[in-house]
């Protein structure tokens, strides 16, 4: 038991250090982590066990946080009347972009271009040129937290790690990176 109290005291400081992660997610990943390794250390009393705990906890704390997350979509998404506004704009709020690159790509996009100007109200609105000329329009809330971008409407939610670095914003998420140039 001697030996794994260091274990413990790394692995608690450790998730004390990681809870200020920019979603509920990320927040409840580093909390489940630490509380895991805990309960394992402490349950076999080996460092083994402390890693197992960690994982089964970080599993748990990613699910539970990345509710938490959705539900604040849904309730952004049920106040999205005329007139709501939040001030999570982060350096985007007021700016206009054009999509410029993307990957992958599945070969079948049947857009020219694509514009997505942030308003300072916490919405994207996305206007997308077909390639027969007609143009269509999408509201999405958005919020800015840390190097977070959070995209939604309804039931969706999307976290991208964005950088801004000049006129370019680069927005990843594990599926897909796109890249967009200020206008």
């Amino acid at each position: 038991m001697k030996k794994s109290i260091p274990v413990l005291l790394i692995a608690a400081a450790s998730a004390l250090t990681l809870t200020g992660c920019a979603t509920d997610a990320g927040t409840g990943s580093a909390w489940g982590a630490g509380i895991g390794a805990l309960a394992g250390g402490l349950y076999g009393g080996h460092g083994s066990d402390a890693l197992i705990g960690a994982a089964i906890g970080t599993g748990i704390g990613y699910v539970v946080g990345n509710e938490s997350d959705k539900k604040k979509a849904q309730q952004m998404s049920a106040q999205s009347q005329p007139g709501y506004a939040h001030n999570e704009t982060g350096p985007l709020g007021g700016t206009r972009w054009r999509l410029v690159d993307w990957s992958p790509k599945s070969g079948k996009e049947e857009f020219s271009g694509k514009t997505f100007d942030f308003g300072r109200d916490g919405w994207v609105t996305t206007t997308t040129t077909h390639r027969d000329g007609r143009t269509a329009t999408d509201r999405e809330n958005y919020r800015v937290v840390g190097d977070k971008l959070i995209v939604n409407k309804g039931d969706y939610l999307v976290n991208y790690r964005f950088s801004l670095q000049g006129d370019q914003l680069t927005a990843d998420t594990s599926k897909m990176r796109t890249i967009l140039r200020r206008i």
